[in-house]
């Protein structure tokens, strides 16, 4: 048996075992395979995958075998990666840090092995092996996700033992190597929460980190030792650089509240500054198991408490314009409209091609289908924006409306009723054109699905603003994906992933988390799917077609929710 056959064996064995100790239970886990989280329209769930049982090396086993070897242990993490070490030199294993890093290659069957010493050279005493990866992606050691596609080579050096035996004794690197479908079995999402500079939203900074039993201790020291990822950083608020974690580890008793032990320079904190500290500690736990969050000076329990963050709409309708209204579509197909905006709507008569209303329902940017944006609100319409070629706008959280022309995405610009319209610096750097544009409801990130060079990308940046909160500026941008074809559609889900509706070469429906791996939707988008319209979960997603049609993913299908719709509105934020 070789040593990658073992360890599937082990795996599937454990799988077997979960699966009948559970088999009288309710609430068994939803999600699909592993290569990408839960499946679009699927509902998470708390249950935590099973952990892989690593064989360690098979006796006589070839130099390319201990590799192979090494890299399929690398699955379980179990006791710092204890069986993964069996396949090292017993200096090399003191040395081998397994958490400085991640290659992500597609498939542990595209891994190329080349040996420098074949498997009946029984004289040789020290070899090297190549593995040729088809890289996707990695994680650094602060836990970061990066999508670096292309082909990887790992090198290592081994010797062989008193008694025959081969191990590696050198690498090239330090970490670990997952392939794409076992990395999300290995490595745990989490969120960690920063404020924005108005300390009135949590902004999410997705990092990945090693499942272990307990995870409260990773996830406060990477959110109270590191930094906020470099993307980010110019549009959120760093943890106090004052107050430092002490001890060893985050203690979590039978009540799931977590104590985190704090340097003493938190005695002079204040009120306020204590209120953040827990409120983004124990936003950060969330998925940890942990119900709050205690902060302790030498073993005594500080008085902190909470502070009030805005928080995106739970269920905000689905806002549709028909033959006549604008409004929320009620389950009976009614429309309910929107006080103050319905009727101003309606005295719009030319043809309405997008509209996206503010969280309050106060406000909304509608487009026409000539491409002209105007800010609408209670008995007041007034142009933003006439340029041609624009692209459908969006709204942020203080009432500014985003705009760019298709063909030149670097000429963003902000407008209110109020406002002269005004560029935003440094957009979209080397993008050649821009198809879509959200701003997330925390204001603080904007996506996009640019192209450049003949491919096209959906990109996120921080949005940088000034004393009043308008948009002044945006930082470098992230790259999320790529795209095979033009997107349709672009929406976020909640606070840390967008979806991208497309239609090239079949009507689809990716999810994509920010900072993380995609999901394809198991279900083909509707035929002649138009647009896309944002929610809190996958299951609020909707879709306009062409047949004017709104639908509705259930499971593993679409269901049409409402008809004759001329115009899918959005809500800002989404």
């Amino acid at each position: 048996m070789t040593a990658r056959l073992g360890i599937r064996l082990s795996a599937i064995a454990a799988a077997l075992a979960s699966a009948l100790v559970l088999a009288g239970c309710t609430g068994l886990p939803t999600a699909g395979p592993p290569n990408a989280g839960l499946e679009v329209g699927g509902e998470e769930t708390d249950e935590r995958p099973f952990s892989a049982i690593a064989e360690g090396p098979e006796p006589g086993g070839s130099p390319a075998q201990i590799v192979e070897g090494f890299l399929d242990a690398s699955m379980s993490p179990t006791n710092s990666w204890e069986t993964a070490r069996k396949f090292l030199t017993e200096d090399f294993s003191r040395e081998w840090k397994p958490e400085a890093a991640v290659t992500i290659d597609s498939s542990v069957d595209e891994r190329d092995y080349d040996s420098s010493v074949q498997p009946d050279d029984e004289d040789a005493t020290s070899a090297e092996v190549g593995v040729t990866l088809d890289q996707v992606a990695s994680v650094g050691a602060d836990g970061a996700y990066s999508a670096d596609t292309g082909t990887a080579k790992a090198m290592y050096r081994l010797v062989r033992e008193k008694g025959g035996e081969w191990r590696i004794a050198e690498a090239a690197r330090d970490g670990i190597t997952l392939d794409v479908e076992t990395f999300t079995q290995v490595y745990e999402k989490f969120s960690l929460k920063y404020f924005d500079p108005t300390w009135t939203h949590l902004v999410p900074d997705v990092r990945w980190f090693p499942r272990r039993a307990a995870m409260a201790t990773t996830v406060v020291r990477a959110l109270m030792s590191g930094e906020p990822s470099e993307w980010l950083a110019p549009a959120v608020r760093p943890f106090s650089s004052d107050v430092e974690m002490v001890g060893d580890a985050v203690t979590v008793d039978e009540s799931q509240v977590a104590s985190v032990p704090l340097s003493r320079a938190a005695l002079s904190a204040s009120p306020t500054d204590l209120a953040r500290m827990r409120t983004q500690l124990e936003a950060s736990l969330e998925g940890a198991g942990v119900t709050q969050v205690r902060l302790v000076v030498d073993g005594v329990p500080l008085d902190a408490g909470r502070v009030t963050v805005e928080e995106p709409i739970v269920d905000p309708g689905v806002l549709v314009l028909d033959d006549e209204t604008f409004g929320t579509a009620t389950s009976g197909g009614e429309i309910t409209p929107v006080a103050g905006l319905t009727a101003q709507i309606a005295k719009i008569v030319d043809p309405i091609g997008a509209i996206d209303v503010s969280a309050d329902a106060q406000l909304a940017s509608v487009q026409l289908r000539d491409g002209r944006v105007f800010a609408v609100s209670d008995g007041d319409t007034n142009q933003v924006d006439g340029r041609p070629g624009l692209i459908a706008p969006s709204l942020d959280p203080f009432g500014f409306i985003w705009t760019v022309p298709a063909s030149s995405a670097s000429k963003l610009q902000v407008a209110t009723t109020k406002a002269e319209p005004m560029a935003v610096a440094d957009a979209w750097p080397g993008a050649e054109s821009i198809s879509q544009l959200r701003v997330s409801a925390d204001g603080a990130r904007v996506a996009a699905v640019v192209s450049a060079g003949g491919g096209r990308r959906v990109v996120v940046a921080a949005v940088i603003r000034d004393d009043e909160q308008q948009p002044i500026g945006l930082g470098a941008p992230y790259e999320v994906a790529q795209l095979a074809g033009p997107a349709q559609g672009l929406s976020w889900v909640g606070a840390d992933s967008v979806a991208v509706l497309s239609t090239v070469p079949d009507p689809t429906l990716t999810m994509h988390i920010i900072g993380g791996p995609s999901t394809v939707s198991s279900a083909l988008a509707p035929a002649g799917a138009i647009t896309l319209a944002g929610a809190k979960t996958v299951t609020g997603l909707r879709v306009l077609s062409s047949d004017e049609s709104v639908y509705a993913q259930r499971g593993s299908f679409w269901q049409e929710a409402v008809s004759d719709v001329r115009v899918l509105g959005t809500r800002a934020g989404y």
